[in-house]
């Protein structure tokens, strides 16, 4: 059986969607998959066996300038070998009006989620069979059940927390050629790695608060690592590094900073696409959640400790936070998540000296 997955972004979604991918794989040990990725996360989808074809595609960049795109001849390119294969089934796993889109594009049979289930309603139009999964469930769980009811089996007995990895690749899957870089840690070197970095502006925990958890983590005889995306988030990776036992990496791959991730002895995160990577290799990690919910996309696996923000608004779920009343810090919902309250969790869950 071939399927053509649609599942464009974004790093944490397309984890989210690989134990689905398992869970398949173990009922129909014949299947294989072919899945449309955005470009930029176009690595992601090879790290598991039942995928075969990655086929990227440049939504995000063609919006910028769509003349361009279909000038330049990627348009009609990517059309070209999204028909190439008819298959068996076509999967949009995204529920979005561009997904949908998508997957009309294809041949095979379209099927994607019902109007009641989809984030945008508008996408179950395009289908030519819609299943329904029923909203207010975390997002794995989501994914494994629109999987089973469309291809025609039994999600598995969910397992709690057997986390990302144990369901879908190890550290193995990962090319080693990827550990080809100018970092290098020696055994003896103990590192916690800051995942600092996220897209909403009320996801992210203060930057005074990182720097001073540096601090507390440096005392207790721990390194501290900082990767980084864009420049913005560069430029935080280095006041946070500024004065402390701390690197700041290089500009890598998400292959490459799996590798990273495998030297630390833990990390810290926000919600981001990165911690659910660190979900994913099984890395002891404390992840805070202050405007998100951690009950609908929060890492899943062993050692994944959550922090959860006590505030009259939180989870407010929105980008930008409109609270009005005193707080020490912004977003206001992280004042009493400390760096001294964020190292003792740690300590504790992971057995961290300090």
């Amino acid at each position: 059986m071939r399927v053509l997955l649609i599942k464009t972004s974004s790093l944490g979604d397309l984890l989210h969607t690989m134990p689905a991918l398992t869970d398949a794989q173990r009922e129909i040990q014949e299947i294989r998959f072919d899945w449309v990725v955005e470009e930029a996360f176009a690595e992601v989808p090879a790290w598991h066996p039942a995928v075969d074809q990655v086929i990227p595609v440049a939504i995000r960049r063609w919006r910028k300038s769509p003349l361009k795109a279909i000038l330049s001849g990627e348009w009609s390119a990517f059309r070209k070998q999204l028909v190439t294969r008819e298959y068996d089934l076509v999967l949009d796993a995204q529920g979005l009006i561009k997904s949908a889109l998508i997957t009309r594009m294809a041949r095979g049979l379209r099927v994607g989620l019902d109007s009641e289930s989809a984030r945008e309603p508008l996408s179950s139009r395009f289908y030519d069979q819609v299943v329904a999964v029923q909203k207010g469930e975390h997002a794995i769980l989501r994914l494994r059940k629109l999987f089973a009811r469309s291809i025609g089996y039994r999600v598995p007995e969910y397992q709690g927390k057997s986390g990302i990895c144990n369901s879908s690749f190890t550290e193995d899957s990962i090319d080693d050629e990827t550990m080809d870089s100018d970092v290098h840690f020696s055994s003896q070197q103990q590192t916690i790695l800051f995942v600092h970095g996220t897209t909403w502006k009320t996801k992210h925990w203060p930057e005074v608060y990182w720097i001073e958890l540096a601090e507390i983590v440096n005392r207790a005889g721990y390194r501290v690592m900082l990767p980084w995306g864009g420049e913005q988030e560069k430029e935080r990776a280095e006041k946070i590094a500024s004065g402390h036992d701390a690197v700041v990496l290089p500009k890598c791959s998400l292959s490459e900073l799996s590798h990273h991730f495998q030297q630390c002895s833990a990390m810290v995160c926000v919600d981001s696409g990165l911690a659910h990577l660190g979900a994913a290799l099984s890395i002891p990690s404390v992840t805070i959640y202050g405007a998100t919910s951690m009950d609908l996309i929060g890492t899943m696996g062993g050692n994944q400790h959550h922090l959860i923000a006590e505030f009259e608004c939180a989870p407010c779920m929105k980008r930008i936070c409109s609270y009005s009343g005193y707080s020490r810090v912004k977003p206001a919902c992280y004042q009493q998540i400390t760096p001294q309250y964020v190292w003792q969790k740690l300590s504790e869950f992971v057995h961290l000296a300090g």
